[in-house]
């Protein structure tokens, strides 16, 4: 065994060692954003640390849900949504948005040409259409044409090992 239990030859990821699979995962740092969508009953939200850039010409994002979610059907049938970049200012967002969280409830938020809520304050702001959507295992993963983008000043949000923080340089 490896310094802190990791076998060197390696670990070959199934079911029955998925916290480990997690565990390694979480070992890469990630910046957090929050999806918005206008549901069907208001304003909805996703915390996901699952985005990336994919495409400057044209300009393409993903972000990838998971199917398991209550709000999957949403977010996998939005045409538009956008995707907010926390900023540390912002590290009270994430839970507000995961299960049993309040959403929405008091929050200023506008909507954008397209409808979808918007809030104010984030890092960057990607509004976007769907432009494909594709079956990553217990997620999908869903392409947007970024119509327009925003950027404030800020230090991002960062999620690693589970938590969220800061990153110290």
């Amino acid at each position: 065994m490896a310094d802190g239990g990791i076998h060197a030859g390696g670990i070959v990821p199934d079911a029955a060692n998925a916290r480990v699979l997690r565990d390694a995962l979480g070992r890469f740092a990630t910046g957090v954003t929050l999806v918005t969508i206008q549901g069907p009953d208001g304003p909805m939200g996703f915390t996901a640390n699952s985005f990336s850039s994919l495409s400057l010409d044209p300009a393409l994002v993903l972000w990838s849900p998971a199917k398991a979610s209550q709000r999957y059907p949403f977010f996998a049938a939005a045409t538009h949504y956008a995707i907010h970049i926390l900023g540390q200012h912002q590290a009270d967002l994430p839970t507000r948005f995961s299960r049993g969280g309040p959403g929405f409830d008091d929050l200023d938020w506008q909507p954008n040409a397209e409808g979808v809520p918007t809030l104010p304050g984030a890092l960057a702001r990607f509004d976007c259409a769907q432009h494909a959507t594709h079956d990553g295992g217990d997620h999908l993963i869903i392409v947007g044409q970024v119509l327009r983008l925003t950027l404030e000043e800020g230090e991002p949000l960062v999620f690693a090992k589970g938590r969220f923080g800061r990153f110290d340089g």
